[in-house]
């Protein structure tokens, strides 16, 4: 599964797409103060369970990283990831 990336100004997205459906996403914007919000996150029955999910927000953490920006997890699915996740720590932007 190939993961794109789309961005409309401070708006974006990393997803999968099967037969131009997305099938997978992670919605996100970025604020004045360089932070990336994950907003949504989203993952079709038949893939749940095969770490679609964890690797779109792997995906982000990559992105973010080469971008010097911090994240805000405000989706649920991916704010669990983060407090599981240390190795994602570095780009948290409220990491204790």
């Amino acid at each position: 599964m190939i993961i794109q990336h789309e961005e409309k100004g401070e708006d974006g997205s990393f997803f999968i797409e099967e037969s131009n459906e997305r099938v997978a996403e992670i919605v996100y914007t970025i604020t004045r103060r360089n932070t990336l919000v994950i907003q949504h996150t989203e993952v079709d029955k038949e893939l749940q369970g095969k770490n679609v999910g964890f690797d779109l927000v792997e995906r982000v953490v990559e992105y973010a990283r080469k971008k010097e920006m911090k994240i805000l997890p405000q989706c649920s699915f991916a704010r669990a990831i983060f407090q599981r996740e240390t190795k994602f720590s570095d780009v948290l932007i409220n990491a204790h």
